[in-house]
């Protein structure tokens, strides 16, 4: 990831927005499972009651729970509390509160008046107890009977004469020391009781009385239910919004880093020499723009949705079931444990077959690209079978490694499935004792479950990007050891410029070259100068170093020794766009673009004139097939000029380079296409109109390169022979034997 950092640098806005966004998703989904706890718990369970605390409560019914509260704790409460009476409030309010507890009627009543939670927890933390007393007083039994028949022992006859005693009259009559002993005696009974049950004992109390004051408990419960829905539901939209900002910010990122890696690809591809481009082989350039940097990009937007995201959700989750109950935590690192063996067993088995499979998809693409290209020779030697078969090797290696890893990767899901059904179930059957025991209450479960099932499912985005991501960064390594190719042929740090006072003067001086990793030199000691307005044709037997000798003018290889001057400038102390900027260049293979005749023509000087470019095809001889065309210089060219004849392309190529007007012509075999005729007037014509520029011309037949100032010979990589064609007709042999070869004694006396 380190490598991909400058080029995510623009995108640092966008990728701190995201972070924030996705805090703020995990936060509205760690939020969910507390509100699902409360619908069960408070909602169906308690009935919208959501703690010991009433919020209304009748006076001789807070005179009850006050009894067994010390006098601290009881003046809290009461600081808490506005009395509603006929005495206490004015007649409005009065009313108003009638008409809400129709029991103010009939006696005074208690209002909480604070929303604090904090007070509410700390009151709910004295009254649960007293209220569970009370309840347990007025519901009666045996233990109560007995302090009751203790209690009324203790009277004399005259006060238990009808038999009817209020206990609670009794107790708040009683002395101090006497009323706490018979709480502590009490609060024995309740010792072993789990809190839980203690706060459920006690909201079944106050729901109790709320009805009793003639609140309208269903009601309630119903709007408790609907506001909490209400209230996920809205949490639900916030998250789906930053889901869905977060998917549109990731994917620009991630199409801006697939964009820059192209672009920084590109660049640097067209840096390489060919030395480079061998090394890599152009399938396999193809490959690492397209298919590999899609692949990073897949993973970018991976990592900013999931790898970002799961890490928050996995440590909040942890962070809420450890506040919900700590009793079950064990549960969720046999599940954490299980994903991450799971995850293990994946990369050790599939990160293997990654790297082999780019590399396939290289071979596919390189027999693809053999074929397509050599379509015509493969049908002329009707060799359909054998590249077929050639095809499907490729294609069956591709084949079967994918299926095996798409075969472990499918295996993810179901093993995952597996775990957090498993664990859920673990979940449910750990909980349901604690239900049972009063240690737990059910929404409490499913909430633990839900946040369970966040961890794990955290754990799970990781592991299905870390299946991804193997992929991926095979793809990087691949980007990135084009981008850290070292050049062969580089720009000097302090460039000079070209001397003024010469215009095309070539010059070779003892120069020789070797390809990268040969052993032997293709060209050696090599010297000559070619002057500008002067032709130097170079001719020679196949193999023996005519095109690698012109294609180090332009610097496509660099020289192993001497040196190469143009205009008095060593071309390596120049920057290659100076000296190519001087060049006219036509391969010996034409190449043409798509576009139109007019695009192609101006691809050395966009800002040439019409007349220029007609000049151009004049001198190339190419006006008569362009004027015949029905869109004349508009006409389409298609990719690689397949729609034009060999020599038609050539003329072309050549009608480019001169639309340029540059100072030094390189043709690289580039009259083989054309026939005698042509051939004649297109030199006839070069002659004549670009008189002032070097020209240099490979050539195999002798018949081009007759009138050239200069001939040089070139044998097994060495210069054997150099002068006029009459001068090495009589002194150079090999230059003689070419000669007989093509024309008789007869043409070559007449020439």
């Amino acid at each position: 990831m380190n490598k991909l950092v400058k080029y995510l640098k623009k995108s640092t806005i966008s990728i701190i927005f995201i972070v924030a966004l996705l805090i703020g998703q995990a936060i509205c989904e760690l939020a969910l499972p507390d509100y699902t706890s409360s619908i069960v718990n408070v909602g169906i369970q308690q009935g919208g009651v959501e703690n010991a605390v009433p919020e209304v409560i009748r006076k001789s019914e807070l005179d009850k729970i006050t009894l067994f509260i010390s006098s601290e704790n009881k003046d809290k409460v009461l600081e808490n509390y506005n009395l509603l009476s006929k005495n206490s409030i004015s007649s409005e309010e009065f009313d108003k509160y009638k008409e809400e507890y129709p029991a103010l009627e009939k006696e005074d009543l208690y209002k909480l008046k604070t929303t604090n939670k904090e007070t509410i927890d700390e009151l709910s933390g004295i009254l649960g107890k007293p209220i569970l007393i009370v309840s347990g007083i007025e519901n009666g039994g045996t233990e109560v009977e007995a302090i009751k028949k203790q209690m009324m022992a203790n009277l004399p006859p005259s006060a238990t004469q009808n038999g009817n005693v209020d206990i609670f009259k009794l107790l708040s009559s009683m002395p101090k020391e006497n009323l706490t002993a018979i709480t502590k005696e009490i609060d024995k009974n309740f010792k072993n009781l789990p809190e839980t049950m203690v706060d459920q004992s006690a909201v079944n109390y106050v729901k109790g009385e709320y009805e009793t004051i003639g609140i309208n408990t269903e009601k309630m419960q119903n709007n408790y239910i609907i506001m909490t829905g209400l209230k996920m539901l809205g949490i639900t939209l916030l998250s789906v919004f930053a889901s869905v900002l977060v998917g549109l910010l990731g994917a620009k990122v991630a199409a801006t880093l697939g964009k820059d890696l192209r672009s920084s690809v590109f660049k640097k591809v067209m840096s390489f020499s060919n030395k480079e481009i061998t090394e890599f082989s152009t399938a396999s350039l193809i490959t690492r723009s397209t298919n590999d940097i899609q692949q990073i990009q897949m993973m970018m937007v991976m990592v900013l949705r999931i790898v970002f995201y799961a890490p928050i959700l996995g440590l909040g989750g942890v962070l809420k079931v450890l506040q919900t109950n700590t009793s079950m935590t064990w549960i969720i690192g046999v599940g954490v444990a299980s994903v991450l063996v799971l995850v293990m067993i994946m990369f050790i088995v599939v990160m293997p077959r990654f790297k082999i499979l780019q590399n396939l998809v290289d071979r596919l693409n390189l027999v693809s690209r053999e074929i397509l290209t050599g379509l015509p020779v493969i049908r002329a030697f009707s060799t359909e079978k054998y590249e077929e078969q050639r095809f499907e090797k490729a294609n069956k290696d591709l084949t079967k490694v994918n299926v095996f890893v798409n075969r472990v990767m499918s295996c993810m899901m179901p093993a995952m499935m597996f775990v957090m059904n498993a664990i859920t179930v673990l979940i449910v059957w750990n909980g349901a004792h604690s239900i049972d025991a009063g240690t737990m209450q059910v929404g409490d479960m499913m909430a633990f479950i839900q946040y369970t099932m966040q961890i794990v499912m955290s754990f799970l985005m990781i592991s299905m990007v870390s299946v991804m991501l193997p992929r991926a960064l095979v793809s990087l390594d691949r980007i990135d050891k084009v981008l850290n190719t070292d050049i062969s042929i580089k720009d000097p740090e302090k460039p000079v410029k070209f001397k003024k006072d010469k215009k095309g003067v070539i010059e070779f001086k003892n120069v020789s070259f070797r390809y990268p990793d040969a052993e032997e030199d293709i060209l050696t000691d090599i010297s000559f100068t070619a002057n500008a307005g002067e032709t130097t044709a170079f001719i020679g037997s196949t193999g023996s170093g005519k095109s690698t000798l012109i294609n180090l003018i332009p610097r496509f290889f660099d020289v192993t020794k001497g040196e190469i001057l143009v205009d008095g400038v060593n071309i390596k102390d120049v920057t290659q766009h100076d000296l190519r900027e001087k060049i006219g260049y036509v391969p010996q293979k034409g190449i043409l673009f798509s576009g139109t005749i007019d695009s192609n023509l101006r691809y050395g000087k966009k800002e040439a004139t019409e007349g220029d470019i007609n000049k151009a095809a004049r001198i190339a001889q190419a006006t008569e097939f362009i004027e015949s065309k029905p869109e004349k210089y508009e006409t389409e060219i298609s990719q690689g000029g397949t729609n034009v004849s060999g020599g038609q392309k050539q003329r072309l190529s050549i009608a480019r380079a001169i639309a340029k007007d540059p100072e030094i012509y390189i043709f690289d075999d580039s009259f083989s296409a054309l026939d005698f005729k042509t051939d004649a007037k297109l030199r006839k014509s070069l002659k004549e109109e670009i008189s002032e520029s070097t020209v240099l011309i490979v050539a195999q037949r002798i018949s081009t390169i007759l009138n050239a100032e200069q001939i040089i010979v070139l044998d097994e990589g060495k210069m054997v022979g150099k002068g006029t064609h009459k001068e090495l007709l009589n002194n150079c042999e090999v230059y003689k034997q070419i000669a007989l070869s093509q024309l008789s004694k007869e043409e070559l006396a007449n020439e």
